[in-house]
């Protein structure tokens, strides 16, 4: 706008100077001689030399020729091939929040194992989705650059808050790692019971162009719900490790499991495998685990067995 309104103000000044009257000027003398006419200039002359331009240097004389240097773009806002989820299947991965933005995602686990009855039972509940789920809804947002928050809550009245900070990014400079700092505070019964929180590190490793591999230890506190007088069995350490192999453009394989390596660890590990397809901002991933853990308290409490597998689905949305 200010190169567009200095141009029209300059041509609207230079049709003015044009435009002036004559009148302005001295009138000439009726009574002075006339002035001889000049003779034509003598084509062979030698040409004087030409007067030298103005100083380069010098400014230009309107603001026309002012460029407005083109604006920074975010590089969190674009799309990280490898990693175009804040999630595997149920653990975080280091992908980073663009400030001041937004995501969403909606999680499913059915509650009939897939293995119960015969293929027809199978077939006739669906799959299982006739038999309902644990249902989750997270939202989350970037508070700074690196820097993300959210709440997640799950339909067994579970609510999870959780922060988390991007301490460093792998770079092809010499950063073999990406490594990000998480906390989390939970709660059963909305909050009201039964309260847990979570602290951890994040390490990512790119492989090439075609897989992201994760190591996640993380300690979380108050896991046993009976409280024993051992208090060296009331939290859980487990480290979670997981992986997503790209195997077409837009399309994934993802897989993970957290071991329990000390603390509190009823049943089993918990496991869990899907394939997964980006589409703009959305992704959609259909998902195998042997349990229904969502959030690092319910992922420590591990799974009943390895003998029942339940379906289950992501949802999610970028708003960026």
């Amino acid at each position: 706008m200010t190169i567009r309104m200095t141009t029209v103000l300059g041509a609207f000044l230079a049709l003015l100077l044009v435009a002036a009257p004559v009148s302005a000027q001295t009138p000439a003398d009726p009574n002075a001689p006339p002035v001889p006419a000049q003779p034509p200039a003598d084509p062979n002359a030698p040409q004087a030399p030409a007067q030298p331009s103005a100083d380069p240097n010098a400014p230009p004389a309107t603001a026309s020729v002012a460029q407005t240097a083109p604006e920074t773009s975010d590089p969190d806002v674009r799309v990280d091939p490898l990693q175009p989820d804040f999630v595997i299947s149920a653990l975080p991965t280091t992908l980073r929040m663009p400030k001041h933005k937004l995501a969403f995602m909606v999680t499913h686990r059915f509650n009939r194992p897939l293995g119960l009855g015969d293929f027809g039972d199978l077939i006739s509940n669906f799959f299982g989705l006739d038999n309902g789920a644990q249902i989750g809804l997270q939202l989350r947002y970037g508070l700074l650059p690196g820097t993300q928050v959210g709440v997640y809550r799950t339909s067994d009245r579970t609510i999870e808050i959780f922060g988390q900070h991007s301490v460093w990014q792998e770079k092809p400079d010499g950063r073999p790692l990406s490594i990000d700092v998480i906390a989390t505070f939970e709660g059963t019964n909305n909050m009201q019971d039964k309260l847990s929180s979570a602290v951890g590190l994040l390490f990512s490793k790119r492989l090439e162009k075609f897989a992201m591999v994760y190591a996640e230890p993380i300690y979380i506190f108050n896991t046993n719900p009976l409280e024993p007088e051992s208090q060296s069995d009331n939290n859980t350490m487990m480290i979670g490790l997981g992986g997503r192999v790209r195997i077409r453009p837009s399309a994934y394989v993802v897989a993970e499991v957290t071991p329990r390596v000390a603390g509190y660890d009823p049943g089993v590990n918990l496991v869990s495998f899907g394939i997964e397809g980006r589409v703009g901002g959305h992704t959609f991933q259909l998902n195998f685990g042997n349990g229904f853990g969502t959030t690092l308290g319910q992922m420590a409490l591990g799974a009943a067995n390895y003998d029942n597998w339940f379906l289950g689905f992501n949802i999610s949305r970028k708003f960026f």
